[in-house]
């Protein structure tokens, strides 16, 4: 167990709520600026150099900005909803490691300073879980305090795609969970750092299944059927405006960050990385390291964005209950076996692929016999 420091924990909280708040600002930037690039345009040029007062230039605004709340919306819930948004958010963030940890089983451990909010915590995967899935409180209240059908409409979206999401992203890590034999997160990334390869190696699907309903958990397209702005206006939000609806905004990329840190610690070794951060590496560098991988995660999701159209919601709800949810199925099974059997989990990469290439072709299959009974019969 760590040892408890009140001045020191503060002084993380106080930096980590900085660092983020300062890094979502930025990524609207960064993220304005992927999307001109995408669509051949300049995005943000004018405020500051190469427009990178952007972002400060809009957060003032939304400061200044008129408040307004709707007559016929109840306000307690209306008020309430963004800030479960944001505090959700941020409260998932508490056990995510940022940074180079010392192994929990050394001696040292207790001692060191360990780059996270709350060391040490054995279910820490678990609260992740449980205070995420808050978040869709926040987006069903504020849907139905509205009294906006546009905006219940989002709402309702948004239960069904949070609930049918988070079974395939559970069951994703569960292999994960059973080849390191923890739900402690810095369990597992040093599980990664010794003989054992990155997670990646050995449940490619397992990771896919978990980018896929990470997506989808962060509303981010091609997954945003609650806000789907050419349906809906602005679905859940369509009635907040000023703070509020900065708030919404900053817990969505706020999640966004989240998703990405545990990407990169589930599925490739956090701060690790081959002959640049070992175990014996400098905070600083591992610190980097992890920066980097995480950039790259986020710069992934933004990309994504403003590349694929978005789904239709009868698609959304059949990739994940038709398609998601008994390919993780089969690979927790596998994971199973190979554990069962003690078997070197590098049987699991080839698994992982067949599965992966098997379903691809059965959708295949699948979709050209819809085609053929749906083609006009020629008499």
């Amino acid at each position: 167990m760590h040892d408890f420091n009140l001045i020191e924990t503060l002084l993380t909280i106080a930096a980590v709520l900085g660092a983020i708040l300062g890094t979502c600002a930025m990524l609207i930037y960064v993220e304005r600026k992927i999307a001109g690039y995408v669509q051949d345009r300049l995005g943000p040029n004018r405020v500051g150099p190469g427009g990178l007062f952007q972002s400060i230039a809009d957060g003032l605004k939304f400061l200044l900005k008129e408040d307004i709340i709707p007559k016929q919306v109840d306000k307690f819930l209306f008020i309430l909803a963004p800030a479960i948004a944001m505090t959700t958010a941020l409260f998932a963030f508490a056990v995510v490691p940022f940074g180079g940890t010392t192994a929990p089983t050394a001696k040292e451990y207790a001692q060191t300073y360990q780059f996270v909010i709350a060391p040490g915590i054995d279910i820490g995967i678990v609260f992740i879980f449980a205070a995420a899935s808050l978040a869709v409180y926040a987006i069903i209240l504020g849907g139905w305090s509205a009294n906006n059908k546009y905006s219940f409409i989002g709402g309702l979206r948004s239960s069904a795609q949070f609930i049918s999401y988070e079974i395939p992203m559970g069951m994703s890590i569960l292999g994960v969970i059973l080849l390191t034999g923890s739900l402690n997160l810095e369990r597992i990334i040093w599980h990664q750092t010794g003989p054992d390869a990155w997670n990646i190696f050995y449940q490619p699907l397992a990771f896919i299944i978990f980018l896929l309903a990470g997506l989808a958990e962060c509303n981010r397209l091609p997954f945003d059927l609650p806000e789907c702005e050419q349906e809906l206006v602005g679905g859940y939000h369509t009635e907040y405006s000023a703070l509020k609806f900065a708030m919404f905004f900053l817990g969505e990329y706020t999640h966004l960050i989240t998703i990405s840190f545990l990407n990169v610690i589930l599925f490739f070794g956090g701060w690790h990385f081959p002959w640049i951060s070992g175990p014996d590496a400098g905070w600083l560098i591992k610190l980097l390291v992890f920066a980097g991988k995480v950039t790259f995660f986020i710069v992934f999701f933004m990309v994504v964005r403003w590349t694929l159209p978005r789904f239709r919601f009868d698609q959304l709800m059949a990739l994940a209950w038709k398609v998601l949810i008994p390919l993780a199925l089969a690979n927790l099974v596998c994971v199973m076996f190979v554990k069962q059997l003690k078997a070197t989990p590098w049987i699991l990469l080839p698994i992982s692929v067949g599965l992966l290439v098997g379903s691809a072709w059965l959708a295949t299959v699948d979709f050209k016999a819809r085609g053929r009974r749906k083609s006009p019969v020629v008499s």
